[in-house]
């Protein structure tokens, strides 16, 4: 653990409903690494932004949030940091606490969700993303950040996976998706039409921030032209205020490759503005 926070999330554990923790792994990482990096990043460049949202009218300071810090991972051990992100995650739930994790890329979305659907077994999962990340498997490995929603479909099957955003991936992974999940190419405009169904569902949101495009996300390890504006993740995030959530991620800031650090104050937005519809 560290002893940076991130603003505004300061309360005691013991009265916090949602817990945030950073999960910095990149083992998977197949283009630019440096993810491992982003929580701290995050936290600190997150002084340079307001706890106040005028978007919502709420505060981060009024809210019961606290930042408990990065876990301990085992670098090198793939399998071992994946059951120290599920542990982690599971004794935050079994403090009836929701889970609100910092990547990391995003292969550390799968214990974290795994943890998740043991308790919530109907979950719902949103999927903000430029990467459709439904390989089977990828350089040899099924556990990887190009496999990470496949891995997460196998455990909570077909109808239950909502994408948007997707503008790049294998033939194969489009046809599964259309097959299995919800699926919305290169834009989020479709999102409304499927609150309804998720009313009283328990839902998990995982944001990677490549989904934006690169003009205002440049510091992610897979860059894909053609992401939506922060105003259109924004609104899309914003709709999905009053639902069920019971667990989130943001993955995939490297803030490394944006020597400007405009892309660590645009991931700390993201988090502020999901954060607020939790609660």
């Amino acid at each position: 653990m560290n002893s940076l926070q991130l603003l505004g999330c300061d309360k005691k554990y013991d009265e916090a409903d949602i817990v945030v923790f950073g999960a910095p792994y990149d083992g998977t990482t197949s283009f630019k690494p440096g993810t491992r990096f982003a929580p701290n990043a995050i936290r600190l460049d997150s002084d340079a932004i307001e706890t106040y949202s005028p978007y919502q009218d709420k505060d981060l300071e009024d809210m019961k949030i606290t930042d408990i810090g990065d876990i301990e991972l085992s670098y090198g051990e793939k399998k071992q940091v994946l059951d120290e992100i599920y542990t982690a995650t599971k004794n935050i739930l079994n403090d009836k606490k929701i889970p609100f994790m910092i990547g990391g890329e995003h292969l550390v979305t799968y214990p974290a969700f795994k943890a998740v659907f043991e308790k919530y077994p109907e979950c719902q999962v949103i999927h903000f993303d430029a990467h459709t990340d439904l390989r089977q498997e990828f350089s040899g490995g099924i556990f990887s950040h190009a496999s990470v929603i496949k891995r997460v479909h196998d455990l909570i099957g077909d109808n239950k996976i909502y994408q948007f955003g997707i503008r790049s991936g294998l033939k194969e992974e489009f046809e599964f998706a259309q097959e299995h999940n919800y699926i919305e190419k290169f834009s989020a405009n479709s999102i409304n039409n499927i609150i309804p169904s998720l009313q009283n569902k328990p839902l998990y949101i995982t944001i990677d921030l490549d989904v934006l495009d690169p003009s205002i996300m440049p510091g992610t390890g897979t860059p894909e032209a053609g992401g939506l504006t922060f105003k259109e993740l924004h609104d899309a995030i914003l709709s999905l205020k009053g639902l069920n959530i019971v667990g989130a991620d943001v993955v995939e800031l490297s803030p490394e490759h944006d020597p400007s650090k405009s892309s660590n104050l645009v991931a700390t937005k993201v988090i502020r503005e999901l954060l607020m519809i939790i609660k």
